[in-house]
């Protein structure tokens, strides 16, 4: 497994990067100060990546890289920063400094898939192409169905669900069936490098907006996916807002974004007139919790390429193990099945995986509703959720927090049958 070094002063922080990179199949050593990674550099095998904070307590990510290069290494280096405007930012980048930002507040949503840009591609367990997962939810058909009717059109497009989902091979699946697949595409991450500038005092426009310009003549014709608008600064918003007002690119806008973009736009914080720009058009993607029957199709899924890479026999998830994966919340969703059940499939040698094989990372954040919480306004819609989740009722009244015999009496006062369902 590739190695990657955590430097960074938040212990937090680090215990949730080591569980997200351990998850994704890679092992990774986390230290708080620049001079205990100094003594971890020099350990690192071949292929390993550092991930530093762009300020640490006894010096600096571009301190550390500095002192790299003059020591022999080569490690590439990405920086944690706080946030895309700060002086810091733009110093850590220039000059052959990092070769990559994760933006703080998008650790859980970056990390990963940054890391996975410079570690040796043939140490990562699994990466999923572009393709969307094949599932059997009546929520999956119509998404199929909702790519299909925005592909015909030319309307930007927003793609709301949680991180994890898989809104950016809906993204991509919109551009294939659309009439501009013969034209270019291009994937930009809002809270990355790709986006950051700053002020050019030569010229009335800032390199922000001349790169922002770059990208749309560059895909002139074509279609540009912007994955994480909500992370998109205040200046970034401002700049694209007037190029699509201001010049009119022939470039269809496909974006994704989470729900807080929605509060974003309510409080000001996210400018409305571009949001309903991008947003002519939409695509809500359920998340997994939602969508429990799909689970074990992605399971299996998983565990076919994950044997096909490996070249050895397919193994399979018996009842147990099925029963583990519907009652955890995932608030990693898709990406989070994916990691568990390849951690699975990795320390199990035999052909079946059970429960005793799965593990949980308690380090990911709990982005999932409590059920628990008692409601008298969603007290049936829990009930339900909680239900079609487990699977059985049992399993419910433990989502639920309650005794199977306090879940039969709230069955009753709701008129919810056997089956989950409302009663006329």
């Amino acid at each position: 497994m590739n190695k990657v070094l955590i430097v960074d002063a938040s212990e937090s922080d680090r215990r949730l990067m080591s569980g997200l990179l351990v998850k994704s199949g890679y092992e990774p050593i986390a230290v708080e100060t620049m001079e205990a990674a100094k003594d971890e550099v020099a350990k690192l095998p071949p292929g390993a990546v550092i991930v530093a904070d762009v300020s640490l307590r006894d010096g600096s990510a571009k301190e550390l890289i500095n002192w790299q290069k003059a020591e022999g290494f080569t490690f590439p280096v990405i920086a944690i920063v706080n946030n895309l405007n700060g002086p810091d930012l733009l110093e850590v980048m220039k000059g052959g400094g990092a070769v990559d930002v994760v933006q703080r507040a998008g650790i859980d949503k970056q990390l990963v898939e940054t890391v996975g840009k410079y570690a040796k591609p043939e140490n990562i367990i699994i990466q999923l192409d572009n393709a969307l997962i094949p599932r059997r939810s009546n929520s999956f058909r119509e998404i199929g169905k909702a790519i299909g009717r925005v592909a015909t059109t030319n309307a930007n497009c927003i793609i709301f669900g949680e991180s994890g989902m898989g809104k950016e091979q809906i993204a991509r699946q919109i551009y294939l069936q659309s009439s501009r697949t013969q034209k270019p595409l291009k994937v930009l991450e809002a809270g990355g490098a790709p986006l950051v500038g700053k002020h050019d005092p030569e010229s009335d426009r800032s390199e922000i907006y001349n790169r922002i310009e770059g990208y749309f003549q560059e895909v002139k014709g074509g279609t540009l996916i912007i994955k994480n608008i909500q992370l998109l600064t205040f200046e970034t918003q401002s700049v694209l807002l007037h190029i699509l007002e201001q010049e009119h690119p022939d470039v269809r806008i496909i974006s994704t974004a989470n729900g807080n973009l929605l509060k974003m736009v309510a409080d000001g914080s996210f400018r409305d007139n571009l949001f309903y720009m991008l947003r002519q058009t939409s695509i809500s993607v359920p998340s997994l919790r939602e969508s429990t029957e799909d689970i074990a199709d992605i399971a299996d899924y998983l565990l076919q390429r994950y044997a096909q890479k490996k070249q050895r026999p397919k193994q399979h998830l018996d009842a147990s193990a099925i029963k583990a994966l519907k009652l955890h919340p995932w608030p990693g969703n898709v990406r989070e099945l994916k990691d568990t059940v390849l951690f699975a499939a990795f320390h199990t040698k035999d052909d079946t995986i059970t429960a005793e094989d799965i593990r949980f990372d308690d380090a990911t954040p709990d982005n999932a509703e409590d059920l628990t919480h008692r409601n008298p306004r969603t007290e049936k819609e829990n009930i339900i959720k909680a239900f079609n989740r487990a699977g059985t009722w049992r399993g419910a009244a433990k989502l639920l927090g309650v005794s199977e015999k306090t879940l039969i009496q709230l069955r009753k006062k709701h008129h919810i049958n056997p089956d989950g369902e409302i009663e006329a």
